[in-house]
């Protein structure tokens, strides 16, 4: 592994200073007070001038189509994550916007993807169900197809995460409730402004806002039916790969080692906000800020879905450990009176734990190393299986 530096060109550096100035300016502290507020991951202002920009289709697009080259990525998704930029919904739009280029009709990725290299328009997931749990295979919404050829949905998703700054929502669907699993699945890109269509906010433990979405006989032109019917499950592969941190790196090697390195950035500087306010003079204080320091640089070493698994863990085992060392105090919020560090330890440790379970819990990824890595054979829950598992 190199850990040279890397030389900047002149228009590189150039291109550095300007993105930090953009995002400074955009980026500004009522930016970050209304996403701590109202927890969306998302400005509207912000997006649309990252739109306007440029910034959006150079990050969506490959070099040689234009777009970033790896420097100039890696430049730009530091400066966004330095900032704290409400933004992580535009990684869940700009994978859907891949899925559309890939498996829609030529006419409905013309009418997507400008808008979403503009920034208006904004796509989400609907792929969990209230009773579903992690398996999204068990999907019971109901996709009929109509003599005219259009579908009518019925049934609900949880968890539809930015649904209300969004246009359109990635749909998993069942077909086919007779056919076989896995076969029986067609993905569909909704409109989320479509009549019998109901949005109703969650709000989580960690303070951010996601949403539980009806469909009541929803109608949608055949259209927006992404592949070929009852083979929705050959589409989420791809989806599913990407948000589980299962596609290949690039050859420069500049991309984050693992997935969600997002938030094990927010790790690390409290750990360096802790480190800054207690006193260091205690021999115990001194191993265990650098047990945590050591935690969380491997964590951010840790590479595909390892790394999910590594930073998810590890933010679970050192946040309480972070809030121990600073006291009782720790347990107030941003912007409350007498909070030592601003409430960035009482926000890692509520964020620590949705974080071992949106897009796929931490067990999950645990049995699919343990399956697909390891090569060990599928679990076997319940008191018969205790202990015993069966080959795959």
């Amino acid at each position: 592994m190199d850990f040279a530096r890397v030389s900047l060109s002149d228009e590189d550096e150039a291109f550095y200073r300007d993105t930090r100035a953009f995002i400074t300016e955009h980026v500004t502290d009522d930016v970050r007070r209304r996403n701590r507020e109202f927890g969306e991951n998302f400005d509207e202002g912000v997006h649309l001038a990252l739109g306007e920009a440029g910034y959006l289709a150079g990050d969506f697009k490959p070099d040689s189509d234009g777009g970033f080259s790896a420097v100039r990525r890696r430049i730009f998704n530091l400066e966004i994550g330095r900032a704290h930029t409400p933004w992580y919904h535009w990684g869940t739009t700009s994978a859907v916007a891949r899925l559309v280029a890939e498996f829609a009709q030529p006419e409905l990725v013309d009418m997507v993807l400008p808008g979403v290299l503009s920034g208006h328009i904004r796509l989400c997931l609907g792929y969990t169900e209230p009773e579903g749990g992690s398996d999204v295979a068990t999907c019971k919404t109901r996709a009929v197809r109509e003599a005219d050829g259009s579908w009518v949905i019925n049934g609900s998703k949880m968890f539809t995460s930015n649904a209300q700054n969004a246009k359109y929502v990635f749909l998993l669907t069942n077909t086919d409730p007779q056919g076989p699993k896995h076969r029986n699945l067609t993905m569909f890109l909704v409109p989320l402004d479509s009549p019998g269509i109901e949005i109703q906010g969650i709000r989580t433990l960690d303070g951010d806002r996601t949403n539980i979405v009806f469909y009541s006989d929803v109608q949608v032109d055949d259209l927006y039916r992404i592949g070929e019917v009852n083979d929705g499950w050959t589409v989420m592969r791809s989806a599913l790969a990407a948000e589980h941190g299962l596609t290949q790196g690039d050859d420069e090697g500049l991309q984050d080692a693992g997935t969600m390195a997002g938030h094990g950035m927010l790790m690390a500087e409290a750990v360096d906000r802790v480190a800054a306010l207690v006193s260091i003079a205690d021999d115990s204080v001194q191993y265990r800020l650098g047990r945590d320091f050591a935690r969380v640089e491997a964590a951010l070493s840790t590479p595909s879905m390892y790394g999910r698994v590594a930073i998810g863990q590890t933010m679970r085992d050192i946040s309480g450990d972070l809030m121990d060392l600073l006291g009782p105090a720790s347990a107030l919020p941003t912007e409350v009176k007498g909070s030592p560090d601003d409430g960035v330890t009482e926000h890692l440790f509520r964020l620590s734990l949705p974080m071992g379970i949106y897009g796929g819990s931490l067990e999950v990824f645990r049995n699919m190393i343990a399956q697909h890595e390891l090569r060990l054979g599928r679990p076997v829950y319940g008191a018969s299986g205790a202990g015993n598992s069966a080959s795959s």
